[in-house]
Order: structure tokens, then sequence, then C-alpha cells
């Protein structure tokens, strides 16, 4: 059968075929609950009272399954759950931030991650949500305000300048990319990014993952994550860190079944430890797709 894929990839994802059929499904219907405001149990309760069913996702008990879009209940303008593909929440798993600590979410809008971070750090602590574009931090306030997000401050330097002076425990880099592991609901992208594209963002990417790691504590965590397939703004990038600083990748422990990182792209070989990073595929988790590394010092 022919499919409309990103063929570049065809030698890089061992279930081709697989793939390919997953990209031309619609997404499932997910949400996380919010637990600033309700625990994941009582939403679902909640939620059965009104007929409305909302399975839970087996690797993530914050996450459920719904039949109908969310976006129409009262639950979403309450706040009580954050529409948000599976795959979104796994950069925030890697991250693992805890209360108390002080965390960087460095490219932050519309504010999925953002607010997942301060729910997971039950709002102890200090979250920087940065975000440089006028137009995205007003989405990005509401879902703050939205959602009973009370430990974060909203920052707007460009990323790749952000300042030195303070150092922090968890730095999200959840990176601008091409954005082709969305394709499943922008069929624009069903063939893959341009190569301008992805090569003007790939440069962006390699400043802005030097300046997050510059901005590590000693004893720090450093998430790097795209929701794109491309080699070129995922591995590369990360083997560009690697090459500029004394870097590490850590391994990532997640729960769910997903493929390594690769060591070698077009004729260009990467270390043996970019292994450690992980790519997911639409037909992995049934949702889109993407790309993350958890890094320290060396």
């Amino acid at each position: 059968m022919d499919h409309d894929c990103p063929v570049r990839y065809r030698g890089i994802i061992a279930d081709w075929d697989a793939f390919c059929e997953a990209t031309e499904q619609p997404l499932p219907h997910v949400v996380r609950a919010n637990t600033l405001k309700i625990a994941a149990r009582t939403l679902q309760d909640r939620l059965a009272r009104s007929d409305i069913e909302a399975v839970s996702v087996s690797w993530n008990d914050d996450l459920f399954e719904m039949t109908e879009p969310p976006g129409r209940h009262i639950e979403h303008w309450l706040g009580l759950y954050y529409i948000q593909e599976s795959v979104q929440t796994l950069p925030v798993l890697a991250l693992a931030p805890q209360p108390g600590e002080t965390v960087l979410d460095l490219c932050a809008a519309p504010g999925g991650k953002s607010t997942y971070i301060a729910a997971r750090m039950q709002n102890q602590g200090t979250l920087v949500a940065n975000e440089p574009s006028g137009r995205r931090q007003m989405s990005l306030l509401a879902n703050i305000n939205r959602l009973g997000v009370l430990n974060t401050m909203v920052t707007a330097y460009q990323g790749e300048n952000f300042p030195l002076q303070t150092r922090f425990d968890r730095i999200l880099v959840d990176a601008p990319c091409s954005a082709e592991g969305t394709l499943r609901k922008e069929p624009s992208l069903r063939a893959g990014a341009s190569l301008a594209a992805i090569d003007r963002l790939a440069r962006l990417q390699k400043r802005l993952i030097v300046r997050a790691f510059d901005l590590l504590a000693t004893e720090g965590v450093l998430v790097y994550s795209t929701c794109t397939f491309a080699p070129e703004e995922n591995e590369a990038v990360v083997d560009h860190l690697l090459q500029e600083r004394d870097a590490c990748v850590l391994p990532c422990d997640l729960p769910i079944d997903v493929s390594e990182g690769l060591t070698s792209w077009l004729g260009t070989r990467f270390p043996k430890q970019i292994e450690s990073c992980i790519r997911t595929y639409p037909h992995q988790l049934n949702s889109g797709g993407g790309f993350l590394a958890r890094i320290a010092r060396a």
C-alpha cells in the first residue's frame, strides 16, 4: 500500500508499515488530569457521573483517553484537565521535577509542559516559564491561570540569551522544531518538513541547548525534546552539545515501548551514549512522535 509518509526516515524506522498506517489515523482525545485541582481518580469519577467515558492510559496515571472532544466540557474550562497528546508528557516525566526545586522551562508556550511541571512540583519551589513571543505568552498565561499554577513566573527572553545569573536544578528545552511528529493532525507534514526549515531550526536548537546547559546547576538535569523525527534537530543537536561542553547523556527510564537514539545519519557518526536518547513514533503510543534526551554534567 502506498502511504504519504516522510520517506527519508524509512531506513531508521523498523516497522515502517505500522508507522505509516498510524500516521493516517486520527489522534485519540487525551487529557491530563490537573492534580493541582483534582486527583486523577476523582476526575475520572466526576466525568463518569456525567456519562463521559475516560479510560486511563496504562503508562501514565495522569492521562485519560476520551471518546468525544474534551474541549466542550465544563471540566476543561474549570482547569480540571489539560488537553494534551500523551507523547507530550514524556519530557516532563523524564525531567522528574520535585517540590521545592528551581526549574526552568526555556521554551514554555502554550504551557502544557509548564503546567505539568508545576503539578509535579505540587506548586512548591520556583518554576520560570520563558517565552519570547508576546503572542504566545497570552496562551501561556491563560493556561497558567486556568490550571491554578502559583509557583511560576513568566519571562520573555530569547532562549539562547537567557541571563546566566541563576542556576537551575532542572531545565526543559522543548525546542521549536519542524514538528514532523504532529503529522497526524497536520496533513501538510505527512511527507516531512522541508530541509531548509530543518537546517534553520537546527541552528537555533544548538544555541538553545548550549545556553540551557550553561544554566544548569552542578547536579542538575537537562531534558532536550522535540516533536520531530529529523536527526539534524535531534541527535545532531545533542552531539553538538557533547562537543561544546563537558556533558553526558543519561538513560531515560520511562515505562513505554520506544526506540533508541541513532548513532549515525547520512554518513555522520554520533557517540554511542546517544543511544540513551529516545525516539517515539505514532504507532508506539498511539500518539504523535518525538525525541528526548536526558543530560547532565559529566
